[in-house]
């Protein structure tokens, strides 16, 4: 008598992911802070350190009060979450941005995403980011239409500033940091975004 061949079951396909919308991930009250859309799908951001927070609100306040004298816009905060791509839909939490009252007027403030084309986004590069997941996250807000990036390095001491069509400029610690074409007359030393 031969013995019996055991055939596994055959496999069963793995159950389709619904991929959220970005209007959808807006409004939905499961989403926790934290979280950035990618390509459809809510995804944990790890959270940054305390200096992480202290260098993006050293960013913030300069912005502020350059604003305050040269009322050009608005800055926001807080991982303001910006649409860089759609279908499936990405939204990134942005640390710090400014958008000009030409690209979102004076008025009351509209409901939804942040859509570029608008000026700047300010990111801090996190501890559990590669500088390579920094950078392409800088390009994702230029391919959208934003104008300039600036990435702040904690470790280096630096802001390197990102334009779609120019090389990448650095600006050390004993630089002073300036955005001419998004922010005429806006000057900053490097050492005050980063001071404790």
């Amino acid at each position: 008598m031969s013995a019996a061949t055991l055939t596994p079951p055959p496999a069963q396909p793995a159950p389709a992911v619904r991929l959220m919308t970005a209007a959808e991930f807006m409004a939905g009250p499961g989403v926790d802070p934290g979280h950035d859309l990618l390509d459809g799908i809510a995804t944990a951001v790890p959270m940054p350190h305390r200096y992480h927070g202290v260098v993006a609100s050293n960013s913030n306040y300069v912005l502020c009060r350059f604003l305050d004298d040269h009322d050009r816009g608005r800055v926001m905060t807080c991982d303001t979450h910006v649409q860089v791509g759609r279908n499936p839909d990405r939204l990134r939490g942005a640390d710090v941005l400014y958008v000009s009252y030409t690209h979102l007027p004076r008025g009351p403030f509209p409901d939804g995403v942040m859509e570029p084309p608008f000026e700047l986004v300010v990111e801090v590069r996190s501890p559990s980011a590669t500088w390579s997941d920094e950078v392409r996250k800088c390009f994702e807000y230029l391919d959208a239409g934003v104008r300039v990036a600036v990435l702040l390095d904690i470790d280096t001491q630096t802001a390197s500033v990102f334009r779609t069509h120019a090389v990448q400029e650095v600006f050390h610690a004993t630089d002073t940091l300036t955005l001419p074409d998004v922010l005429p007359g806006f000057s900053v030393p490097v050492t005050r975004l980063f001071r404790v």
